[in-house]
């Protein structure tokens, strides 16, 4: 189940890293930081409401564990509906978001007009993204790894082209990224929703479309989802912090944090392959309660995912200067980039056990110990380990971004060792 998604996510910094590319060839770091702002402002906007994704798979999971297959369809239902509607209420709301967002990242002068216009443009794909969440978390509850392989793959090979035709043969910059990510998702989603009709056609039952006006229905949904939501709004505060501590030391420093970034997610993307399959297999094993076989995809997926780790610690160390000459041509950038390399060198490391044991909670929805951790590390431990390593300047950020990838690990494999040894996930006969 780890290989599709693992090779979906893959493909997903490539996202990033063709714009980043693309842009960071013009000549200059200003529509290269334009991009970044922009970039981590609907990472913050649209993750926001990842528990779209998450709370998807762990309850859909635990559905087919069941063998509730009329729970599976309406879980799919409700889950697209609220994403849609979500994103159709960020375009309504986008003047006042998006004069926000610009004015807690407070970019250079030269920059911010470039990142307003990309965020002014970028806003439209939010139902297409949110809805994409969605079905790719239904798709994983339901173990069909292969259908986010398709929507992401359809969407990043859509963007590579449509980048290149609006920045190279339009003549665009920053704001023709933003239209070539929009068109992207658009088509990737409307692929994914041909797969999960197709898919829908191996689950009986079916849902009354009153069912889906009620808002009681979605009681489950919204119950596990306001967890995650928190959860996930730390997550994604600690990254907007970053980029911005980043912009306020230099348009250069923030373009190098942007290309090492892509690196971060290529690390949690490809590890987050094995994460999704602990979900789903959880999910399942925690809805049939068969304590044996949950335990045995923890061991199995660790194992694989500690390798993949290793992999990849490899390859940025060989080829990591390399990956940055790819990304920008801008000289300052890749000296800076280099400089800071060695951290990133050590995340898939750092990084591997916090992903695998947030798929053990996903897939069980024991999301309020998620969320209690978060507010823990992130509180307790990034922004105490920032505040007294300023003087570190820019090596300060990625020592805290270290500590919160450890501080994570360490919390929730506690609460792990909790609720195995005292029974709150399988009762003991």
């Amino acid at each position: 189940m780890a290989w599709p998604p693992m090779v979906a996510n893959i493909t997903t910094p490539l996202l990033g890293l063709v714009d980043t590319a693309v842009v960071g060839h013009l000549g200059t770091a200003t529509h290269l930081a334009a991009v970044a702002i922009g970039a981590s402002i609907f990472s913050f906007l649209f993750w926001a409401f990842g528990f779209l994704r998450m709370g998807s798979t762990g309850l859909t999971a635990q559905a087919l564990g069941q063998d509730d297959e009329r729970r599976v369809r309406e879980l799919l239902l409700q889950s697209v509906l609220m994403g849609v509607s979500i994103g159709l209420i960020l375009i309504a709301f986008r003047a006042p978001l998006i004069d926000l967002a610009i004015d807690l990242m407070a970019p250079s002068a030269e920059v911010e007009p470039w990142a307003r216009l990309y965020c002014e443009v970028r806003i439209f794909s939010a139902p297409a993204v949110l809805a994409g969440y969605a079905l790719m978390g239904w798709f994983f509850g339901v173990q069909y790894s292969k259908g986010p392989l398709w929507m992401l793959l359809v969407i990043n090979l859509a963007n590579m082209v449509l980048d290149y035709i609006a920045v190279y043969g339009l003549g665009m910059a920053s704001d023709g990224v933003a239209w070539a990510t929009v068109l992207s998702h658009y088509i990737g989603v409307s692929v994914a929703g041909v797969l999960a009709w197709h898919k829908l056609k191996g689950f009986t039952g079916q849902v009354p479309l009153r069912v889906l006006a009620k808002w009681r229905e979605y009681v489950a949904l919204i119950r596990v989802n306001r967890y995650l939501f928190v959860r996930t709004i730390l997550l994604l505060l600690v990254m907007l912090f970053f980029t911005a501590q980043g912009a306020r030391q230099g348009d250069s420093i923030l373009a190098a944090n942007a290309v090492l970034l892509t690196f971060l997610l290529i690390i949690s993307n490809a590890l987050d392959g094995f994460a999704f399959a602990v979900e789903a297999l959880c999910g399942e094993y925690y809805g049939r309660k068969d304590k044996a076989n949950f335990k045995k995809v923890i061991k199995l997926s660790t194992y694989w995912a500690l390798l993949a780790a290793l992999v990849l610690t490899l390859i940025f160390w060989l080829l990591g200067n390399h990956i940055i000459a790819l990304l920008t041509s801008v000289q300052s950038v890749r000296e800076d980039a280099a400089l800071y390399l060695p951290w990133l060198i050590f995340f898939p490391l750092l990084g591997v056990w916090s992903f695998m044991l947030d798929g053990i909670f996903i897939g069980t929805t024991s999301v309020k110990q998620m969320q209690n951790t978060m507010i823990l590390c992130v509180l307790g431990v990034f922004f105490p380990v920032w505040f007294i390593s300023q003087d570190l300047g820019n090596h300060g950020l990625w020592l805290s971004q270290a500590m919160l990838f450890i501080a994570r690990a360490v919390t929730l494999y506690w609460c792990y060792v909790q609720n195995m040894k005292k029974g709150v996930w399988f009762n003991e006969v």
